[in-house]
């Protein structure tokens, strides 16, 4: 077998490729045993038909076509390894010449990865908001908390904002009752917006045994998107009372004594919350720069693809489960179809180029994943998926989705190689050290979403 490759662009490639018809007769072999499992010819046991029967009976065509079929793949390997490519996604083959005892003569267009040079990074500054955490911050953690143990009495009054209302609720769409649209003994807080768009007006004012009407878009269901009349009634009202803020409520919400060991604790939660998320923008402001310094040739059936892959999922996994289609789902946004077409382009585009160059540091560092790091990320991805850790494991496996969870550690090092090498300052002009959050990997993930890691896994 012959192979040369023709660049076509810096991210695409033309392969040629002849094969002596010799080379073929495995292929051949195997399309005749293929073909004789298949068959019945009178005279002949199964699986025992001369070949010259085969050729008389289907036609020696069927046989090379299924012998061509056969062999393909395998020499397009050979010729994709032979030129050293990293290819990305299926090749467009087409059979240039070929007949019965010649040679196979065929060319393979196919997209590759582009050879990139990491630029000179170390000059990068990015600036990120200083960490600070004020009294009031103190204090809307702590009423969160009390809210949370807050406690419910029944009263003989109409219900007011913040109030608990227990509620029955039946839908109608075009004057029929939804066999999903009947609820009963919902409890609902006023003002949490958790339930229906309009239900806080229908019930404040009410007593317990009161009813009215009010129309809603439905949010899910099976006339999710419908409008919808919605009748309401009150079965019981409870005022909620809260807890006063004194060292017996520290006890009872925590390990704490007293409210000033509570207040203290806040303080240290909050300081750590607000620095990860200074450690993730500064992360993804290095990003962004080592973006701009890069040349990163796009793949356009790469991008094309990417983008489809999100839209479909976005119309057939998105949609569906939070009750949107395209028009309320950009009313919702505040865009135009073309607004938001352009910024998914961008963010695909972002997350191929944060893919091939990081990919790029990852073997120019060396770099690699211990089994402790692939499984402390498994824990974070299983934490955030909802899934218990066994199960998260389970589904990544058999979905043969291992090398993707790996790509996405390393990614995470390879992204820490540079922001250790780069001045972080906050807006105080206090310099960042980001050594301990760099070395969780997490910092790719947070990045605008990269593109599916079945496409690059192909490489």
């Amino acid at each position: 077998m012959k192979s040369a490759v023709e660049t076509l662009n810096p991210t695409r490639v033309r392969l040629t490729v002849e094969v002596p018809f010799e080379e073929l007769k495995p292929s051949l072999d195997a399309a005749y045993k293929k073909i004789n499992q298949q068959v019945t010819v009178p005279g002949f046991r199964k699986g025992k038909i001369p070949a010259r029967v085969i050729d008389q009976r289907f036609g020696r065509g069927a046989v090379l076509e299924e012998a061509i079929n056969d062999a393909l793949p395998k020499f397009y390997t050979e010729a994709v390894n032979e030129g050293e490519l990293n290819v990305l996604g299926q090749p467009d083959v087409d059979i240039t010449e070929f007949n019965d005892g010649d040679e196979l003569k065929f060319t393979a267009e196919v997209d590759i990865r582009p050879a990139i040079e990491i630029p000179d990074y170390s000059g990068i500054e990015v600036v990120v908001d200083a960490i600070e955490v004020t009294d009031e911050d103190i204090d809307k953690s702590i009423e969160q908390l009390r809210d949370r143990f807050a406690s419910t009495t029944t009263v003989e009054r109409a219900a007011a904002d913040g109030d608990v209302v227990i509620v029955d609720l039946e839908a109608s769409v075009d004057g029929e009752v939804l066999e999903d649209g009947v609820a009963k003994g919902v409890s609902y807080t006023i003002g949490s917006g958790q339930l229906l768009d309009g239900i806080d007006e229908a019930v404040i004012g009410l007593e317990a045994g009161g009813s009215a009407t009010f129309t809603s878009e439905l949010k899910g269901g099976s006339a999710a998107g419908s409008s919808a009349e919605v009748k309401v009634e009150v079965s019981d009202v409870q005022a909620r009372e809260l807890p006063e803020l004194n060292d017996d409520f520290a006890q009872l919400a925590s390990e704490f004594d007293t409210l000033e060991e509570l207040r203290a604790d806040s303080r240290t939660r909050l300081e750590r919350m607000k620095q990860y998320d200074q450690a993730t923008a500064a992360q993804e402001k290095v990003l962004d720069a080592l973006i701009e310094l890069a040349e990163v040739p796009i793949p356009e059936k790469l991008l094309k693809d990417e983008i489809e892959t999100r839209t479909h999922n976005l119309e057939h996994h998105q949609f569906p489960q939070m009750g949107l289609t395209w028009e309320t789902y950009l009313e919702r946004e505040g865009k135009t179809r073309e607004e938001y077409d352009a910024e998914l382009e961008a963010q695909a585009v972002k997350g191929i180029k944060t893919q091939f160059l990081l990919d790029e540091l990852v073997n120019k560092e060396k770099l690699s994943v211990n089994q402790e790091e692939l499984t402390e990320h498994l824990m974070r991805r299983a934490a955030t998926s909802g899934m218990s850790p066994d199960q998260f494991a389970q589904a990544v496996v058999e979905g043969g989705q291992v090398p993707m969870l790996v790509g996405e550690v390393a990614r995470g090092k390879a992204l820490a190689v540079v922001v250790e090498s780069v001045k972080v300052t906050d807006t105080n002009g206090e310099t960042v050290d980001l050594e301990d959050d760099e070395e969780d990997g997490e910092a790719v993930e947070s990045a605008d979403e990269t593109p599916a890691a079945e496409v690059v896994e192909q490489s």
